[in-house]
Formats: structure tokens, sequence, C-alpha cells
């Protein structure tokens, strides 16, 4: 048996576009179908498809009136509210591709945000830049770089402007729809331009694995879901808003930096609206575990959630355990622990578990959580250094086939060549087959070869999670060669919690002997918020190995320990600071 996984026929979408997959949306007679805002007083507003059809058609016209063209690309930089997503399918209803980008990250690395967006925003040729009145306040340097040909407009003012009798541009299958920024664990990220056929394929997929009865035996007529994931992430963005709109329902939204000030609001919301769906990156479950109070979940019942998805990020075993034992007293079930893996490139997912969590392992090394069976129209290979399809239980390179994977990188058919050959993209991403199902191990890139032996940094950053004095998941393993060494060593980079031992160099050297078999060679204290990261809050490994190899790894470049999503949006000018994160994980 070779590591060749097909998820069967694709199913075929049941709309051309998003635009007419909004519109179908604004017609269902639901009482429950739109969006919810949570507030983090827990107050809601509510807007109907019908409403946020209007308003986006409102805003589409404007854009239009404006100059926007049929295949401009529309930056839209906002934390998650309203307007971000009326501008999202404006955009989108003017025939334009939406690329949404991440808030201003904290104000003390504006200059780092200002280049980063500015690269982006060129990358793509951003014709106009929408953004909410606070963030526009700080972009002024970042429009300056980038010059779009149409500036940076308030949201807020499109849907103050008077209406416009212009007719809306026809929308396309083949279209593009949205450029998302791939995860960025290297220095560069890159634009995945995906069609409007790619998003609804992906949609259409997970239409068929999501539930269609509750836990009553009902059948649905629409699905519920929560999400506090950011809109400019694939699975805030793709996964729950998208696929909302795709089978009508009602979604409720909640901000990331609600959700880390009082994680509890999450539970408290899929509680209160009986939500079936709500995903998470791994370190949610982490902090939910860790941070919520028993009194804070009073009343709380989570037997309505049957699909806790966990992706975005390496799933770690241990933490599904503690999530499953810390809020099975409140009802959630075991097998709503759901593993997935996907990436941008790819639209959103890849696989889906059908038969419940399970783990295995190659050889004696830790145990990893099987991520499922490939999407209906999605097909996998793994593969060894010269692209031969390698046998079952045998680690090689993730290739992917399907209609949702990227019409290929925005203005670089280099690099979409060397992505993707025959059709197939090459994910960097390890991983084994066993049992039909496929076990992701981490990215080849970041593979630490130590006497000839390959390791995985997350055995090694794992090793940590539970260590006295370490800022949680605020630990990188790399492998370099160190003066005087002939051949490479394992080095752990740390960054210390306020209340660190003074032996902590020492602790850590231990628990990774302990959990690995291998003594890290060298092991760096680092103050907290020195490991660069993602826009999304995800760690560079590959940035964290060039600056320590350069010896400028001691001035501060990061915030918050926490993965998916999450560092970004605090900073939003209303809290200051954000915090959101993605990437390697996928």
């Amino acid at each position: 048996m070779n590591a060749l996984l097909t998820g069967g026929a694709a199913p075929k979408p049941k709309h051309g576009s998003l635009v007419e997959a909004l519109a179908a949306a604004a017609r269902v007679e639901l009482a429950e179908a739109g969006l919810g805002y949570i507030h983090l007083n827990e107050h809601e507003t509510w807007t109907t498809f019908a409403e946020l059809h209007d308003r986006a058609a409102h805003v589409a016209r404007a854009l239009l009136a404006r100059g926007v063209r049929p295949n401009d690309r529309v930056a839209l930089i906002a934390p998650t509210s309203p307007a971000f997503v009326e501008a999202f399918f404006g955009a989108l209803l003017a025939g334009a591709v939406a690329v949404p980008l991440y808030p201003p990250v904290r104000l003390g690395r504006l200059d780092e945000y200002h280049r980063s967006t500015a690269r982006m925003l060129t990358s793509v040729g951003a014709r106009i830049v929408l953004a909410d009145s606070r963030v526009k306040r700080l972009l002024g340097r970042s429009i300056a770089a980038a010059r779009p040909g149409l500036g940076c407009v308030v949201l807020e003012d499109l849907l103050r402007e008077p209406a416009r009798s212009l007719s809306l541009p026809r929308v396309a299958e083949e279209d593009l729809a949205i450029i998302q920024f791939s995860s960025g664990s290297t220095v560069d990220p890159k634009p995945v331009a995906l069609s409007h056929h790619n998003v609804l394929s992906q949609c259409a997929a997970l239409e068929q694995l999501f539930p269609t009865h509750g836990p009553d035996g009902r059948r649905l007529r629409g699905r519920t879901g929560v999400s506090w994931l950011p809109l400019y992430h694939d699975m805030g963005l793709i996964g729950s808003l998208l696929s909302a709109v795709y089978v009508p329902g009602r979604l409720s939204l909640i901000s990331p930096e609600h959700f880390l000030a009082k994680p509890a609001l999450w539970l408290r919301a899929i509680s209160r609206h009986r939500a079936l769906v709500s995903p998470a990156p791994n370190f949610a479950y982490a902090y939910c575990e860790k941070r919520i109070r028993d009194e804070q979940l009073a009343g709380v019942d989570l037997s309505c959630w049957e699909l806790a998805l966990n992706g975005a990020e390496p799933v770690v075993p241990a933490v599904m355990d503690r999530f499953v034992a810390r809020f099975s007293p409140f009802g959630f079930a075991p097998r709503a622990m759901t593993p997935v893996y996907g990436l941008a490139e790819a639209s959103l997912a890849v696989t889906f578990p059908r038969r419940g969590a399970r783990t295995a392992s190659l050889d004696s090394a830790r145990p990893i959580v099987s991520v499922g069976e490939p999407l209906p129209g999605v097909s996998i290979k793994v593969c060894d250094a010269r692209g031969a399809i390698v046998g079952a239980r045998t680690l090689g390179r993730i290739h992917v086939r399907g209609p949702s994977v990227m019409t290929g990188y925005f203005g670089r058919p280099e690099d979409t060549a060397r992505a993707v050959v025959d059709g197939w993209l090459d994910t960097g991403d390890l991983g084994f087959v066993d049992d039909g199902e496929l076990f992701v191990c981490g990215r080849e890139k970041d593979v630490i070869v130590v006497r000839g032996e390959n390791h995985a940094p997350h055995t090694f950053e794992e090793a940590l999670d539970e260590l006295n004095g370490v800022r949680p998941g605020c630990a990188v393993a790399i492998g370099c060669v160190l003066p005087g060494g002939d051949g490479e060593s394992l080095v752990m980079l740390v960054e210390r919690a306020k209340d660190a031992p003074a032996d902590l160099e020492d602790a850590v050297r231990a628990a990774v002997v302990e959990r690995t078999g291998v003594r890290p060679e060298l092991v760096r204290i680092l103050a907290p918020g020195t490991l660069p990261r993602t826009s999304s809050g995800k760690l560079r490994r590959r940035e964290a190995a060039m600056r320590f190899s350069a010896g400028k790894l001691d001035a501060p470049r990061a915030v918050t320990p926490l993965r998916l999503a999450v560092e970004v949006v605090r900073s939003t000018v209303a809290f200051a600071t954000a915090r959101l994160g993605d990437d390697e994980g996928r």
C-alpha cells in the first residue's frame, strides 16, 4: 500500500460566484440566518444576510464611483466588525479582488508593520485601501510607501455616501476573488490568488462533511457556528464567514482581542446559541483550559458542539486530552475534538477526520494526531526527495491536488511554477499515511538533524509546554553548526516568564533530554517578546535561526506567546495592542 489518498468525486458548487452565494443567502427565509457580532459584555448586534447584501451593494457602487474596476485589488485593513464584512462583499460585488490584511500590531512595532504592509500592498498592486477610522490613523507611512492609486478610505464613509444607480458587473467563477497571504513562517509571505471557483469548491466540500442533523436528531435547515478567528485568516474568513454564507445559518463573531481578554466568552456563546461548529488553533484549547474558571461557566452546556475543529498549527495530543477532561463536566463530548489540516494555497482545508481523532507514530517517535482523510475532490500523495510516492508509514513530503488549490501566487509565476507541478501543490510539509489517514509531522525546512537523525522542532518545543518559567508557546528549536562544532547541534531559544527561576537554562535542558533523549548543545534564555513571529503570531523559525546566527536576537521583536491569529488585533487602537496568529502548522 502506498501513500496516495483520494477523497472521491468533487461536489459541484451550487453557485457560480461568491456574489451569487450572498444573493442566495439574502433570499433565505430563516429567522436565525445571518451574522451576530458579540461584544465583550455579551451584547450582540445582529445583521441578516439580506441587510448585509444591501449594504455591500451600496459599498460596491461607492467603490465603482471612486474608480475601482473589475479585477482591481481592494485591500481591507480592519478588525472584526460589520464594516469589514460589508466592505469585503462590497469589493466582490464590484468585481474586484478582496485582499484582507492584518491591522497594526502594536505601537512599538510600527516600523516593522509599515515595511511589511507596504510590501504586501505593493506586491498585489492594491488600487485602494479600506480601513476603519481608528486603523487609518496609523497607516500613513504604509500608504505613502505603497501609493495605491485611490488612496486609503474609511469604511464607514463609503456607507454614508449617497446611493448610486450604477450597474454592478457580472462576476464569473474563474475570476479572482481573494488574495490571502501564505503562512509567512518564511521572511517573505506570498500572495495566494484564489478564484471564486477555488473558494466555492472548498465550501461545497465542507458542506458534505459538516453535520446535517443536530444532537437531538432533527435535520438542520441552517448551520449555527461561533468564531473568534480573525477575518484576514483563512479559517476565519473561508472556514467560518464564507461557509456560513454558502450554507446559510447563524454565525456569531467575536473579535480576537475579546477572546484573549475573556476566553469564557467563546464557550458561553457556543452554549447560548447551541452552535454545532466552532474552529480554533491548538493554542486556544490550551488557553481555555488554563484561563477559564468554573464560575465563568455557570449554566454552560457544550453538548451542542459537534465539531471543535482544531487546525492552523500542530495539534498536540496532550492539549486535546486536557481540554476534554476540563470541559467534559460542561457537556463537551470527546468525539467533538476534530483535528484538521490545510493551508492557504489550498483555500483552507485539505483533510477532515471521519473516524474520530487517533494517534500514531513512526518507530519510537512521539505520537502524532491524525488529521483524517482528503476532502471530497482532493487527492494527497506523500513523496520522497525524487518525487516518487513512498509506501505507507514512510515519512515524505506532502503534495495536494484539488479544485480548491490556488490559481497561483499573484504576480509570481516563478514561485507558482516551483510550488505547483502538473496540478500537484508541494506543501512543504512532512508527513506519512497510515490506514488511509494523513499524519503531519512538520515542515521539511525546519527538520533538525542531530547525529544523523532527523527531528521535527515541535518534538523539542513541546517538551517545554508545562515547564515553569517558560512563556507558553515561546520556545523555538533550531539546528545549526556552533563554533568549534563538527555538525549540526540542537539549540533552544526560549523566552522566560516573569517568575522564571535562576536555573531555567538547566531546567530547559533537562526537560528536553527527558522527553526526547537529545541534549541541547546550547540553551539561550531570552526576554519576553524577543522571538520573531509572523503577522498572525506564529513563530518564524527560519528568521529566528538567521537572527541567532547573526548575533541579532537580543532585541525584543514580538509580542505574546499566543499562536494563531491572535497577536494582531489588540493593537487596533481601541486597545492599542493587537494579537493574533497563522502559519506553518497550517
